[in-house]
């Protein structure tokens, strides 16, 4: 190993000891993590007035409850029976696009969702999505 140091290092190391500048803290990072409350809930097989009043009740009941994730599994509309009807898209299910439109539709769910995230494919990939509610005030 070289036991020289030069006269550059030198200078850099007194310009940065000098300086307002910091070494960044990793460990604020973690720190800033949050611990979430996580509640789920499968909307597989619902029709869809029953999956948005499930939901809607699901929601609220979360938000009392003081929890602060929620997972959604809506399927991905694989084996829906859309086929049957004409007026409907073959290539799109029903549950997975209509359930977060009508939440997003929703005045009063709205007021306490943070925000509304696609789910990680350990929690169901695209066919679920995220929650994230609101603190009870």
């Amino acid at each position: 190993m070289n036991s020289k140091i030069s006269d550059k290092d030198k200078k850099d190391w007194k310009d940065f000891i000098n300086s307002d500048e910091g070494v960044y803290n990793k460990d604020l990072e973690y720190s800033k993590k949050r611990n979430y409350q996580t509640r789920s809930v499968d909307l597989h097989g619902y029709s869809l007035d029953q999956a948005n009043k499930t939901i809607q009740d699901f929601i609220h009941q979360a938000y009392k409850d003081k929890i602060n994730k929620l997972i959604v599994v809506t399927g991905k509309g694989l084996h829906s029976k859309n086929e049957q009807d004409p007026y409907v898209s073959k290539d799109l299910g029903i549950l997975k696009h209509s359930v977060p439109q009508f939440i997003k539709n929703d005045k009063s769910l709205m007021q306490i969702i943070n925000r509304i995230e696609d789910a990680k494919i350990e929690d169901g990939g695209s066919g679920a999505f995220y929650i994230f509610l609101k603190k009870l005030k």
